[in-house]
Parts: structure tokens; C-alpha cells; sequence
């Protein structure tokens, strides 16, 4: 079991390396006097860039840094939402609700011990012929 676990260790190991580089076609650099505009070409989102020390620093337009941070603020709302809605729900049941809860199972108990004594019952009075 464990020779099982290595073997598909040693497979997926590449394959997540593989999947953490960055597609090298996914952006477009194109000169603009002495800035550089990137374009991602998956989502087509834009940047303005500039060399740095010897690196490019890239920074997201006016436009769509205001965007950015808007969805942001939407998915932070929505997180926070989900999280007050499962905390709610996790709310312990009422005394009436467990009675009634046990009272069902008791119920589905009985009827299953019920049907346990008469197969028994019936194996009782019908015994299987010997084979042998």
C-alpha cells in the first residue's frame, strides 16, 4: 500500500510543476514611448509597466483598478454574508425538534426489530433442509 502511495506520488509531483509555470504566451508586451503595456491575453485585462532597476513594474490602469477593487468589495461582502448564513445555521435544535427527532428513531427502531423477530419467527418454524 505505501510502494502504491510513492508510485503516485513520483507521478503527480511533475504534473503539479508543470501546471505552476505560467502559460509563456499568456501576455503581450508592446513599447509605448518609455512605458510598456501588457496585455493578458486570457482576460484581457491591461497594465501599464516600466523598467526598474533592471525589472519591469507593472501596475493595472485607473479603470480597471477601480473595477478590481469593486469585485473585491463584492466578494468580501458575499464571503462575510455566507459566513454570518453558516453560523446561523449552526444554531442547536430546540427541545421539540430533538423529542421529535427521538421519537422518529424509536419509532423506525421498533418497526425494524419487528421485522427482525419475525424473520426470526419464521426461520424458527421453516428450518432450511440439510444439504450435506
Amino acid at each position: 500500500m505505501k510502494t502504491i502511495a510513492i508510485g503516485i506520488a513520483a507521478i503527480l509531483l511533475p504534473m503539479t510543476a508543470l501546471a505552476a509555470e505560467p502559460d509563456p504566451g499568456r501576455y503581450q508586451l508592446e513599447r509605448s514611448g518609455d512605458h510598456f503595456v501588457r496585455l493578458d491575453k486570457h482576460t484581457g485585462a491591461m497594465a501599464l509597466c516600466e523598467e526598474k532597476d533592471g525589472s519591469l513594474v507593472c501596475r493595472m490602469a485607473a479603470d480597471e483598478r477601480a473595477a478590481y477593487d469593486d469585485e473585491l468589495d463584492r466578494l468580501s461582502d458575499r464571503v462575510t454574508a455566507l459566513e454570518n448564513k453558516s453560523i446561523v445555521n449552526k444554531a442547536l435544535p430546540t427541545d421539540a425538534e430533538i423529542d421529535r427527532s427521538i421519537s422518529i428513531m424509536e419509532r423506525m427502531m421498533k418497526s425494524f426489530m419487528g421485522m427482525v423477530k419475525q424473520f426470526q419467527e419464521e426461520e424458527k418454524s421453516a428450518p432450511l433442509p440439510q444439504k450435506t
